[in-house]
């Protein structure tokens, strides 16, 4: 296995590093990070990395980008994936990515967060939405030899909050950042009725 903390290098994936390091709060940013390279454990571990369809550069993409709805640059104007995911689609094609693998990366970005859903749409959408529920402890494939150097490097805060508080901040900004049934718009309740 190559070094797990190694980051892709190249035009592109500098630009979705610092668009998201830029835009959003160090620990959202860090999130996005070790998103990333649990995607990218899980794929070796379970053995995608040999599959046609995967792309370690839209991977990073993906992944590095999919919470820049929760940064600097998203207007409120829909929820929070949809305007990551706009965001990002804007980046790679401003790099000549191929149209069909911007709208890969898109619905990947905008389907990190569909739990029951991502998983059905191929593997740049799995990969995406389970590194992003590993670094969430909703996914607990990986062992703790995976995990300690991740953390250990990208580190998470105990007890932080910045990414329930920045959807709540984005989905306050208008009903369209907040459309029923959507996990923007229940944070957003509870927060207003205190829970």
């Amino acid at each position: 296995m190559n070094d797990i903390l190694a980051l892709p290098a190249g035009p592109l994936a500098d630009a979705s590093l610092a668009i998201a390091q830029n835009t959003e709060k160090a620990p959202i940013a860090d999130h996005s990070i070790r998103s990333f390279l649990f995607a990218r454990l899980l794929a070796e571990q379970e053995g995608s990395v040999d599959d046609a369809a995967y792309d370690e550069d839209l991977l990073f993409a993906a992944c590095v980008m999919h919470d820049l709805g929760l940064g600097s640059l998203a207007a409120g104007r829909a929820r929070f994936e949809v305007e990551g995911a706009d965001l990002a689609a804007s980046v790679l094609t401003d790099h000549g990515v191929a149209a069909a693998d911007v709208d890969r990366v898109w619905e990947a970005i905008a389907l990190h967060a569909s739990i029951g859903i991502a998983h059905r749409r191929g593997l740049l959408t799995y990969l995406t939405h389970q590194g992003v529920f590993v670094d969430t402890g909703r996914v607990t494939d990986l062992g703790t030899a995976f995990l300690r150097p991740v953390y250990a490097t990208y580190p998470r805060p105990d007890g932080d909050t910045s990414i329930r508080d920045a959807i709540i901040d984005h989905a306050a900004r208008s009903e369209a950042a907040a459309p029923p049934y959507s996990i923007s718009a229940e944070l957003l309740r509870q927060r207003r009725i205190g829970g």
